[in-house]
């Protein structure tokens, strides 16, 4: 059990595989590809299966160590028991575009003045062109008493498959006392979920008549509960209305798991701690850059891909590209970036290609759907400048039944069928859903 939970700070765990019509090996007797994408995640499949069509199957080759490949926007509803961890999951190999190459390995180095990339075991393979889509690194291990903690039960956290399951073990167990939601003082990815599953956990609580008897209380180290104000004033009316506790500026640094308590450092007062009890604990990790990019030659001063903000490009290797959660793109790190991230990276490497200069520009379109409730979703949508830009003509600041279908139902079947094939995205993904269905 331990040797597993170290292995938290990977986000994909290994599994089994079913054959394909792709070819996979570790080691390829064919070492170029006009096409490398580095990551077998959403941006990096969704892109190889956009340059697939662009530069024809056998020129694109993906590196992906992991068996298995996971929808993460769906365990906000699996850690509330709203659906199963089984449903978030697929093979590798099922959504590997066929005929792509599959090389089942770790990015171990990336040599951008060389154009080579090295792996895990030694493999060495050259490109012309390069799609980094390495996501982002969990950092359980950076807060003391973790992951190990993971092993006692009245904890869990929605960002690992290995730990999702156990949230919802502890709000089923929950008698009375707190129940303490974390938010870290790093990026993350998804900065709504840390939030959502609260607001689950209430409604739970409600449900099977434990609220009367719980504290729920929601630690966040931002100074705010939600970045864009538009949104955050409706999220601060149902914090008041369901009587739940936000502490801003409070950064998990420990967690005694032996003894229920949760270790806060006051971010305001350097040096101030506080202690909480805890019946229910749900973490969210510290998150920070690919290990592979940072301090690397691809890397900007905090670790990040080093990107154009507007083409995807990168700002010193014209022929490097990169996609998602690794990036310097100043935008929240979501699914919904990520579809739209993946049309324009496909318009800039097109117009590339044909020696003509990029005429798109990704405008840090991002959405989070808040889920407030089992049946319930404030429906974020916003650009760079965290101005809303939203998909529907009504006012997506209400919570919403139409937006919780939407975020439980119809989003995971655009996720596999759509997304994952390159066949939905652009500037807005909603906005095209949404289009799509007036025609």
């Amino acid at each position: 059990i331990m040797a597993s939970l170290r292995g938290l700070r990977q986000c994909h765990p290994t599994g089994f595989t079913i054959s394909h019509l792709h070819t996979s090996s570790r080691a390829s007797a064919k070492q170029h590809y006009k096409m490398l994408v580095l990551g077998g995640g959403s941006g990096g499949i969704t892109m190889s299966a956009r340059m697939k069509r662009l530069v024809g199957a056998e020129n694109v080759a993906v590196v992906e160590p992991s068996e298995m490949h996971y929808y993460q926007p769906i365990w906000t509803l699996v850690g509330a028991g709203a659906k199963t961890a089984a449903s978030s999951a697929r093979t590798t190999a099922s959504v590997m575009p066929s005929g792509v190459k599959w090389v089942k390995s770790k990015v171990q180095e990336i040599n951008p003045d060389k154009n080579t990339v090295r792996t895990d075991d030694g493999t060495e393979i050259s490109y012309e062109y390069l799609i980094v889509a390495l996501g982002i690194q969990l950092h359980y291990e950076w807060i003391k008493g973790l992951p190990e903690a993971f092993e006692h039960p009245k904890i869990g956290s929605n960002y690992s498959i290995k730990t999702v399951e156990k949230t919802w073990k502890a709000l089923q167990d929950f008698k009375e006392g707190n129940a303490v939601f974390t938010f870290p003082n790093t990026p993350v990815k998804c900065a709504g979920a840390p939030q959502k599953i609260m607001y689950l956990s209430d409604a739970y609580l409600r449900k099977t008549g434990k609220r009367a008897k719980a504290n729920i209380l929601y630690n966040t180290s931002l100074p705010v509960l939600f970045g864009i104000k538009k949104y955050a004033d409706t999220l601060w009316d149902i914090v008041k209305n369901r009587d739940l506790q936000v502490n801003l500026r409070q950064n998990l640094i420990e967690v005694r798991a032996d003894k229920q308590e949760a270790v806060f450092e006051n971010l305001d007062k350097p040096g101030e701690t506080k202690v909480f009890e805890y019946e229910m604990l749900h973490v969210t990790p510290p998150m920070g850059p690919s290990l592979v990019i940072k301090g690397g030659p691809l890397a900007n001063e905090a670790g990040w891909l080093d990107l154009n903000k507007d083409t995807l490009q990168h700002n010193r290797y014209p022929n490097v590209f990169g996609i998602g959660d690794c990036t310097s793109l100043p935008t929240a790190k979501t699914g919904a970036a990520v579809a739209a991230q993946s049309a324009i990276l496909n318009r800039t490497i097109s117009k590339l290609l044909k020696n003509q200069k990029p005429d798109k520009k990704y405008d840090g379109y991002t959405s989070c759907p808040l889920v407030t409730s089992y049946n319930t979703v404030v429906l974020a949508e916003f650009d760079y400048n965290g101005q809303p830009l939203e998909t529907f003509p009504i006012n997506q600041a209400k919570e919403r039944r139409l937006m919780y279908y939407m975020k439980a139902d119809v989003m995971p079947h655009l996720y596999w069928y759509g997304l994952l094939r390159g066949l939905w995205g652009g500037p807005g993904p909603y906005r095209k859903l949404f289009h799509l269905g007036m025609k």
